[in-house]
């Protein structure tokens, strides 16, 4: 803080203090899920009864901010700082660069809603917003959660399903770590290739499909 002159007026943060419990903290995460699950589906809801959809940056800050919010100092907004990604050769941009990638990403969606299918759209999502990395947490998260919306968006409807394509990927997020580092080594030789996350999320739309078979014919299904 910058020292002021006595009786100068200066602002001062005030800042929340962050939760250190495991346990409150496990708690706050399970809540912020729920909370950003029913964001979700009132976006994916407006979205279609209020048409035409535009793909905006503020929906994808306001996704993060119900996903950290308690958890971490700077909910739903860009990053202040440099990001490493571990156990991963991708490097995010500094964090000048980030506004403007996102506001790119945004027009990339925007500009292919008419023309690309919805299952290429959802996965350039995923994988852009995990390679730009635009927040100081809840980076994968968001990416699974805007990408479904959009997904369904596209499709006019909410999927049914118990459990949806982001739940299913959180299951297991190996197959979805593999599907971005081959996007990602793709980008590195200035080529757009997101296929194998177009497949990875074919698989999980089939997965959260099938189930509702499973509860109309009362039985697990062989496959």
């Amino acid at each position: 803080m910058i020292p002021t002159k006595e009786g100068e007026r200066a602002s001062q943060p005030v800042r929340a203090e962050l939760p250190t419990d495991p346990e409150q903290i496990a708690l706050i995460e399970a809540r912020n899920g729920l909370r950003q699950f029913d964001a979700m589906r009132a976006l994916i809801r407006e979205s279609i009864t209020c048409p035409p959809f535009k793909l905006r940056p503020s929906q994808i800050l306001s996704l993060n901010r119900v996903a950290i919010e308690g958890l971490n100092p700077f909910p739903g907004v860009y990053r202040p700082g440099e990001m490493k990604i571990s156990y991963s050769r991708h490097i995010p941009p500094p964090p000048e660069l980030v506004p403007r990638m996102t506001e790119d990403m945004c027009d990339y969606i925007n500009e292919n809603l008419i023309g690309k299918p919805p299952i290429h759209l959802a996965a350039y999502l995923l994988w852009r917003i995990n390679w730009i990395h635009p927040f100081d947490d809840g980076n994968g998260r968001t990416a699974r959660t805007i990408s479904y919306a959009v997904l369904c968006i596209q499709l006019g409807y909410e999927l049914p399903g118990t459990l949806t394509i982001p739940e299913h990927i959180a299951n297991d997020k190996k197959p979805y770590y593999r599907a971005l580092e081959t996007a990602d080594e793709a980008y590195m030789k200035k080529i757009i290739d997101v296929g194998d996350l177009e497949n990875l999320l074919s698989e999980m739309l089939a997965r959260q499909l099938v189930q509702i078979q499973e509860k109309a014919v009362g039985r697990k299904l062989q496959g």
